[in-house]
């Protein structure tokens, strides 16, 4: 993953200034070297990158350092700073819905910038909220949009309006919010055809749209793939119709991640969300806080805890009291990995853990869902009473439940060697687990975690 090699190298650099004896302007110079190489390698304009990394050597030896801090940790928040301001400063949060009205969204952008995707990726993010949502479709020039968008929307049992016969847009999403409004919608998203900054008539046909159905908001959904070119589209779909807000998709794989929210910044522009993932739920509202902890290696309890709600990961007083008292059983096993899948991929979850992020092997995901998947059919293979009580497990029960599991004797020894670390973990725990979650939860809530 390219921003997680941008996050990597920012992580090292820093680790260079905690790991030196003395904190002199040769290491200052070198970090401010380090961070400027390794947002070039990111496709941040050059420009931005140099602005950036004078600002932080600038600040690192001129400014007194505050007090509560070491100068080395000063040295780590003036970074952090600099770094969340070229990415845009303070979070903008998600679309605000107003109650009791159809709250009404327009996506646009050029073809190909996964603008169908991410309007069912963003429906989905409120449909879980608890919104009632939908999505129309208004291309009309793309063989099959309907149908696609259909077929996505379908996946998350979100309703798809429109018309596949009809050619004219304006018409199709006039009619639509007409329905929506009357069955008592809350949240229309509009899915408009992919149209390019040099394309005046699809420019002006998305004008149109715009002016006849008002919307509450306007997003451009932007590639993240294109880079510091992002600053030129922003412009131009800007000047054709005033942009409310930009989405910036496929963040998961590309070396120019960091030039296209760096440009996009540049253009004053809110960003309300980022794609992280080809799945439905692999969106979420953009933090630059949260994203630059991230890469630096401070994690995002924040936003590991408001995944772990939108999963619906919870667990009752007196399970979690038994659990913390060391009385673990294997279905409560096959409930975490359940949760723990539903929360996304697992490197994607140890990123938000302060210090995890870059301890991870690359293929981690890959093998620990390998694993998790053996283990869940290790348990469905087992009986009730081997579930709440392991120890009845013997070579002859064991044998029987790896052959019912497809996997080998080995696999299913391997998960009560697990299984036993854990019930040890928890029970050495005992109520510190359940006073610590319930002060995270709190301090969540409070927003007191950044």
């Amino acid at each position: 993953m390219a921003l997680g090699k941008l996050g990597s190298s920012l992580y090292e650099a820093l680790r260079k200034v905690l790991r030196a004896p003395v904190l002199d302007e040769t290491i200052v110079k070198e970090l401010c070297n380090d961070v400027l190489r390794a947002l070039l390698q990111a496709d941040v304009n050059v420009r931005l990158a140099l602005d950036l990394s004078k600002r932080v050597e600038a600040r690192v030896l001129r400014e007194a350092v505050p007090p509560g801090i070491s100068r080395k940790e000063h040295v780590i928040k003036v970074v952090y700073e600099e770094i969340t301001r070229l990415l845009g400063g303070e979070a903008q949060p998600p679309y605000v819905l107003k109650p009791g009205k159809l709250n009404v969204l327009l996506f646009v952008g050029i073809q190909g910038s996964g603008k169908t995707t991410t309007a069912v990726k963003v429906a989905n993010f409120y449909r879980k909220r608890g919104f009632k949502v939908a999505l129309v479709c208004t291309d009309t020039y793309r063989p099959g949009a309907y149908e696609q968008l259909q077929q996505l929307a379908s996946s998350a049992d979100i309703q798809v309006y429109g018309d596949p016969s009809g050619r004219d847009p304006v018409r199709i999403a006039i009619n639509a919010l007409r329905k929506l409004e009357a069955e008592g919608y809350e949240l229309a998203i509009i899915d408009t055809a992919g149209r390019h900054k040099e394309e005046g008539a699809l420019m002006k046909e998305m004008k149109s749209i715009a002016e006849a159905i008002k919307p509450d908001e306007i997003s451009l959904i932007i590639d993240g793939t294109i880079g510091q070119q992002a600053f030129t589209q922003a412009k131009a779909f800007d000047e054709a119709t005033k942009i409310g807000s930009i989405i910036i998709t496929k963040l998961d794989g590309t070396a120019k991640g960091g030039g296209a929210l760096s440009a996009v910044a540049a253009t004053g522009a809110k960003i309300r969300f980022i794609g992280i993932g080809e799945k439905i739920g692999d969106i979420e509202a953009f933090s630059p806080t949260s994203f630059v902890g991230r890469l630096l290696g401070m994690g995002d309890l924040k936003g590991l805890i408001e995944k772990a709600k939108e999963a619906e990961v919870s667990i009752s007083e007196e399970r979690a009291k038994a659990i913390f008292s060391g009385r673990l059983t294997l279905k409560d096993l096959y409930e975490q990995i359940e949760a723990i899948g539903k929360m996304g991929p697992l490197d994607r979850i140890l990123s938000m853990l302060p210090g995890l992020s870059y301890k991870v092997p690359e293929d981690f995901s890959d093998v620990a869902k390998e694993r998790f998947d053996k283990w869940k059919a290790i348990i469905q293979s087992m009986t009730e009473e081997e579930k709440e009580n392991p120890k009845v497990l013997n070579a002859s029960r064991i044998r029987r439940i790896a052959r019912g599991a497809g996997v080998r004797e080995g696999d299913v020894k391997e998960m009560l060697k697990y299984f036993d670390g854990m019930k040890r973990v928890m029970k050495a725990m005992k109520g510190r687990g359940i006073t610590s979650f319930r002060r995270l939860m709190k301090m969540a809530s409070q927003g007191g975690l950044a």
